[in-house]
């Protein structure tokens, strides 16, 4: 998109990872640092002097979370609050995104999916340092952004899919990585609910979000919600056969029997917010989207050029239509 772009990040958390895999770091600057570190994160700023601010860093695993509480917060609070503080202190900046996640809002199990202004909350340490996130970006808007040339929001996705990634403890990962090994895929909790979407649909909506904020600031400065359709919204177990039947082989699934941490058993967005504001809305199907999953697991393990792959799959969403 013409755009001079700087990552500010940790080294790639697992082997393989896209960043490696995808050649991403030739397209851009890549700093390897900690959101932790609040000094270093304001020297890069300064030097680099963004315009726009993408937060997307975060310790983003519910399990982990349990294990290691400590860090989460530490990532996903203080480090939300460094770089909202980093950007005050830059003195370039215009648009700041920061990009949360859907189980920010206090679940209560309703059928229905949840709007922007509901209340903040969460059970597991993960979703918790999440809606406090939320809480200090809504904070930093109001007592230093407000009034100013900043404009501030937040994004909240569904759950995120897509090819390249590799994480622990994460639905599809962990399926495709059985496929691969032939063997069954255990499943903690087949009628979990969830709103899946490939990755490329909230990507889609950050960006279509900063671009209203770039024109008209402060009447965009607030949480937004980007996710799937309602009839995209389905359970744990429709995910892993879809993907058995597209992999191929007789793959099957069986119940993980073991004790669990609590994770929410159904979680809808509301995105008629982003429909209306931004005149953003869904493109691809659920179905298409572990379609497209699939074909970019088997070209790596094909060894094809997993940048080309990326740059089509790109270009193929962005002249698809709507799905209305």
């Amino acid at each position: 998109m013409g755009a001079d772009v700087q990552g500010f990040a940790l080294a790639p958390p697992t082997h393989p990872n896209l960043f490696t895999v995808a050649n991403v770091g030739a397209g851009m600057s890549s700093f390897m640092g900690d959101i932790r570190d609040l000094d270093t994160l304001v020297r890069q700023m300064t030097s680099f002097r963004p315009e726009v601010v993408i937060h997307m860093a975060a310790q983003p695993l519910v399990r982990l979370s349990y294990r290691d509480p400590v860090t989460t917060y530490a990532t996903n609070v203080m480090g939300t609050v460094h770089v909202l503080e980093a950007a005050r202190r830059a003195g370039s900046v215009r648009v700041i995104v920061n990009v949360t996640t859907d189980k920010c809002y206090e679940n209560r199990e309703w059928v229905w999916g949840y709007r922007e202004d509901e209340s903040m909350g969460g059970h597991d340490p993960y979703s918790n340092s999440k809606g406090c996130s939320e809480l200090v970006t809504l904070a930093y808007r109001r007592s230093y952004f407000a009034g100013s040339a900043i404009a501030l929001a937040s994004g909240r996705a569904g759950n995120v899919i897509g090819g390249g990634d590799w994480a622990l403890d994460r639905l599809v990962p962990d399926t495709l990585r059985a496929f691969e090994r032939g063997e069954s895929v255990s499943i903690r909790n087949p009628r979990a609910i969830r709103p899946w979407q490939h990755v490329l649909e909230p990507l889609s909506g950050y960006l279509t979000l900063i671009e209203h904020l770039w024109v008209q600031g402060e009447a965009f400065a607030e949480g937004w919600n980007f996710g799937p359709h309602d009839t995209d919204t389905r359970p744990v177990q429709w995910i892993v056969e879809r993907l058995a039947a597209q992999w191929g082989g007789g793959v099957e699934w069986q119940l993980d029997a073991g004790d669990h941490v609590h994770e929410a058993n159904y979680l809808k967005l509301d995105i008629s917010k982003a429909r209306q504001r931004l005149g953003w809305a869904p493109r691809w199907s659920l179905a298409t989207a572990l379609e497209r999953i699939t074909h970019w697991h088997k070209a790596w393990l094909d060894d094809q050029n997993m940048q080309q792959i990326c740059l089509e799959q790109i270009a193929e969403y962005t002249n698809s239509t709507k799905t209305e």
